[in-house]
């Protein structure tokens, strides 16, 4: 029977100062399978794949790896031994080229020096039979979101690895771009290659999975087939409770104009925005990729500043020409990218919840650290962060836990308009419920809220008013009553269609 594993791990166990991250787990991968592995975010999954792939060692257990018993010392030896990982939070090289990032340490060389021709001919190789349209000689730093995604799928694959580790690989990706991976995935399959496949995705288990695994708080639940998957057992089985319903929305009182943005254009982003948002209301806004979705909110906050248009908080116009203007006209930003915008990845949990308040928490020359510890750890209580301790540094934490300490800072700061640019990414199924009714509890007590979102039942489970962006402009209006994801698709893409 073990013959036709590639991968058996058994009764892994790993501990960090404070916390049980795994307890006696075990994860079996059948050959030439895509294998879903499934939990809540702190639950070990990600632990587990950093001692797959060789980041940590574990305290116990067994791992055999193609019938031969593996012990890693470094990431080198499973690359070596036939295992690669796509990261959830992406690492590239920002200045050097997409060919350089996807062969680092792997480069073609005579007598040390870099054969740059045969660098990019083997990219183009790699790229045309993975049916990517990216240039090899474009800087990272020059791609979008979606398009690093995707160099980082193909750097994965490039190792021609038997197994393949795929952490949220879908996070920051369109939907055609998500079909375009299944597409690999299957071609990767027909040629023997196993893969790990991590997402908080319930559609997607059901396309492209074979079989899930799932963990809770550390510890192994079961594993079943996908064909046998019921959403509501799989949903049980990560929590351990049934969640009956993700949007509870409760009515909230509508009220003020709090927010006016004013026929807002920056040169190729975004081309004549006005819309309004009032106290009280969630306003969703959807768009595929590249709408300008995340420019909007960008140049409202300040972080880049628009060339034309104006904003008014309250009836009144204000000038926003940096991210410290727009906090003191209070309003607040949650970024779309975690790592790159939002934390400080070398400070504590606690440290990156206050720095945008800092200034309330000054006593004479020092910090009012009681202040500090009960405000952090009643924001900590609030969104069930799991962390050892408000000290442990933050970039230990699972991404979920990152996200629900981000929104902390936020909620700390207490802003009247409050924008959330895709506020559940990397987030699973019971976080995002609890996220969802602290969303509606803000609206409840008057905030003005926007947000975005990737996934078309979140904007319309949570928003009041919908509006639909495409290539920088907005393309429509829907209510709740009136939106459906069939109408949003549709104003998304007239002007693709019609053109």
């Amino acid at each position: 029977m073990s013959e036709n594993y590639i991968l058996q791990m058994d009764n892994v166990t790993k501990e960090f100062p404070g916390v049980k991250a795994l307890d006696s787990v075990q994860l079996h991968v059948e050959r030439g399978t895509v294998h879903a592995l499934m939990g809540e975010n702190g639950a070990g999954k990600s632990t587990l794949m950093k001692i797959l792939i060789g980041i940590y060692t574990p305290d116990q257990g067994v791992i055999k790896f193609d019938g031969e018993e593996l012990h890693l010392a470094n990431v080198k030896n499973a690359l070596d031994k036939g295992i690669s990982m796509i990261h959830q939070e992406l690492s590239p090289v920002p200045q050097m080229t997409v060919a350089e990032n996807i062969f680092l340490g792997r480069e073609p060389s005579i007598a040390g020096w870099v054969k740059q021709k045969k660098l990019v001919e083997n990219t183009k190789k790699l790229f045309e039979r993975l049916e990517m349209d990216i240039n090899p000689r474009a800087k990272m730093e020059e791609l979008s979101i979606a398009n690093t995604q995707m160099v980082e799928i193909s750097k994965a694959i490039s190792y021609n690895s038997k197994l393949i580790i795929m952490d949220e690989p879908t996070s920051a990706i369109s939907e055609k771009e998500v079909h375009h991976l299944f597409k690999m995935i299957k071609s990767l399959k027909k040629d023997g290659v196993s893969i790990i496949y991590i997402t908080h995705k319930m559609d997607e288990l059901e396309m492209i999975t074979d079989e899930f695994t799932v963990f809770r708080d550390g510890k192994y639940v079961g594993t079943k087939h996908s064909k046998n998957l019921s959403r509501e057992e799989l949903i049980q089985m990560m929590v351990g409770r049934e969640l009956n319903q993700v949007f509870n929305k409760v009515p909230a009182e509508i009220s003020d104009v709090a927010l006016s943005v004013k026929h807002l254009s920056k040169q190729n982003k975004i081309k004549d925005i006005s819309f309004e948002v009032k106290k009280g209301e969630i306003v969703g806004i959807a768009g595929l990729m590249g709408s300008g979705r995340t420019e909007v909110l960008e140049s409202i906050f300040g972080v880049h500043a628009a060339d034309s248009g104006y904003i008014e908080i309250h009836g009144k116009k204000v000038a926003i020409r940096s991210p410290r203007d727009a906090i003191a006209s209070g309003m607040g930003l949650l970024t779309e990218d975690r790592k790159l915008s939002g934390l400080f990845l070398p400070l504590s949990v606690e440290d990156n919840m206050i720095t945008v308040n800092i200034d309330r928490y000054i006593k004479g020359p020092f910090l009012d650290k009681k202040k500090i510890a009960t405000d952090c750890k009643k924001q900590h209580n609030r969104l069930k962060i799991k962390t050892p301790n408000l000290q442990q540094r933050i970039n230990n934490l699972s991404g979920g836990n990152q996200q629900k300490a981000l929104i902390a800072r936020w909620l700390l700061h207490d802003p009247e308009i409050l924008f959330l640019d895709e506020p559940t990414r990397g987030i699973d199924v019971g976080a995002k419920t609890e996220i969802y009714n602290l969303i509606f509890e803000l609206a409840n007590k008057g905030k003005a809220i926007v947000v975005i979102s990737s996934e078309l039942p979140e904007i319309l489970g949570l928003s009041d008013r919908i509006i639909v962006m495409q290539e920088g402009r907005i393309m429509g209006e829907l209510s709740r009553e009136e939106a459906s994801q069939e109408k949003i698709m549709e104003l998304a893409t007239r002007e693709l269609v019609n053109n």
